[in-house]
């Protein structure tokens, strides 16, 4: 069956089909089909979380900020910044009003249209002879379009349905800025660290060149040891300046996200007393694959959307049926204005118009099918975001695991090559070894402190994206909700009409 057309047909088809379809008038049922949240393939739990429990795990939820697991008061201070001043958050908070306003503006569809008008004139007519009169008016009209067919309460679910994906798109906006900010610190905290493992290498490298200058002008070393530990104190020294121009982007970077502007925006360095942060990773438990479709805004969002293009259905559908307008007039209408307010200046009308279009070319069809199109298109936009947001924690999870696995080897790795420094130095400074060993292990020590660095600052960005990727404590609960009297109609019985299209669409959303 054609479900487009099928109302019309239908409708005009037999006299128990058109008494069946009144008694659904005086009811007031909503065409449409019946919203069913769309089925979605969920697995019993993450593959990249097994084998790897992490120890005393730190829950993120909604009781505090999650940035706070990071004990850096800078951190939740920069926070609270952005979530005052960025312009992103800003933007979608403009959003959401806007779609609270859209919302509000289709509830008023369920009440009349009053107005007051008044009038004078002068006119001239040549009716039964030329003749030149006043005419005075004052008076009100009202009009009301029942909502017998439940075009308003459907266009009412879909609007504050779309509030509320608003309302996820929000949340979605202030996580990713959160996060982004989050990562955009801490690689900032890491770049001092790095920072500050070249300052004490360049000073060692300095010692190290004046040891080869002494021992050169002693006649017991080479002048090529000399060369040696000046291009390696340069080279450190190169290295150096260069993380001060990713230092500079982190922090330029770090300002937009917090609404200001990057030249009047600057964090301190970070000292020898300063390492909590860069110590304090958090282990988050990615918990069960279910909960994600609750804990994720942009999964709440495109879920809301689904509803919203259910509802839409019945909108289009609505227009098959035929149109009700109750209309109602009074006042007063005299031609001389001491006269205006005498009873038989008084005037009214009464009426009621019941209109049903029979051929539109195609046009209310095409409505019923883009809406089902569009319908179509969110549920796979529903399933896909839930897909990515799987994928998206399993990434972390696998980044974590294997990140840490990684910084083990690495910190012996560093370990081991800071030992081959000192005898080296050591071997040298005795004449039993010559320089270019001792430049060999030095450059090898640097290497892997700066990998360990950079693990470091990959670990914590991977916490912080595990973090995003779970919601960051945030609950679909959290959704605001609008009062809505006329929702609890929602699952009342349907007109015979619709029933096909509901069992249809619900099949397909659960494919």
């Amino acid at each position: 069956m054609d479900r487009s057309d099928a109302p019309v047909r239908l409708f005009f088809a037999t006299p128990r089909l058109t008494a069946l379809a009144l008694a659904a008038l005086l009811a007031g049922c909503a065409v449409g089909p019946d919203y069913v949240r769309p089925t979605v393939e969920v697995p019993a739990a993450y593959k990249e979380d097994s084998g790897w429990k992490p120890a005393t795990p730190q829950l993120v939820d909604a009781s505090r900020p999650w940035w706070d697991l990071y004990g850096d008061p800078t951190l939740s201070a920069l926070m609270a910044q952005a979530n005052r001043a960025n312009q992103s958050i800003k933007q979608s908070e403009a959003a959401y009003r806007q779609a609270r306003a859209i919302a509000d503006a289709a509830r008023a569809g369920f009440w009349p249209t009053v107005g007051l008008n008044g009038g004078a004139k002068r006119a001239k007519t040549n009716t039964d002879g030329i003749k030149l009169g006043d005419n005075y008016s004052l008076g009100f009209s009202a009009s009301w379009e029942p909502d017998v067919w439940g075009a308003v309460r459907r266009a009412v679910e879909a609007d504050d349905a779309g509030t509320q994906a608003s309302a996820a798109d929000l949340a979605a906006a202030k996580l990713s800025i959160q996060s982004t900010l989050a990562q955009d610190y801490l690689q900032l905290r890491v770049t001092d660290l790095q920072r500050r493992l070249y300052a004490a290498t360049t000073d060692a490298y300095a010692k190290s060149l004046a040891l080869t200058q002494h021992q050169y002008a002693a006649g017991v070393a080479l002048r090529s040891d000399v060369a040696l530990a000046e291009s390696q104190l340069a080279s450190a020294q190169a290295q150096a300046v260069d993380l001060d121009a990713t230092r500079n982007q982190l922090e330029h970077a770090i300002a937009v996200l917090t609404g200001q502007p990057p030249s009047t925006f600057a964090l301190a360095p970070l000292d020898a007393t300063s390492d909590a942060t860069l110590a304090n990773i958090p282990v988050i438990p990615a918990g069960v694959p279910s909960t994600l479709l609750e804990r994720r805004p942009d999964i709440a969002g495109a879920e809301r959307r689904v509803l919203a293009a259910n509802a839409n259905i019945g909108v289009a559908q609505a227009a098959f049926f035929p149109e009700l307008v109750l209309s109602a007039s009074g006042g007063f209408s005299s031609g001389r204005i001491g006269a205006l307010f005498n009873t038989p200046s008084r005037v009214f009308s009464l009426g009621g118009t019941l209109a049903q279009t029979l051929f539109d070319g195609g046009l209310r069809r095409a409505h019923s099918d883009q809406a089902i199109a569009t319908y179509d298109a969110t549920v796979a936009q529903y399933k896909e975001t839930v897909l990515a947001a799987f994928q998206q924690v399993e990434d972390d999870l696998s980044t974590l695991r294997v990140l840490e696995g990684e910084s083990t080897l690495q910190a012996r790795a560093v370990a081991a090559s800071q030992l081959s420094e000192r005898l080296a130095l050591s071997q040298y400074r005795a004449g039993t070894s010559s320089y270019l060993n001792v430049v060999t292990a030095q450059a090898q020590s640097l290497s892997n402190q700066r990998s360990a660095a950079q693990l470091l600052g990959r670990r914590l960005s991977a916490s912080v994206s595990l973090i995003a990727a779970t919601g960051g404590g945030w609950h679909a609960n959290d959704l605001a909700t609008a009062p809505d009297a006329a929702a609890s109609s929602f699952s009342s019985s349907q007109p015979p009409v619709p029933q096909q299209a509901a069992a249809d669409l619900h099949a397909r959303a659960g494919s």
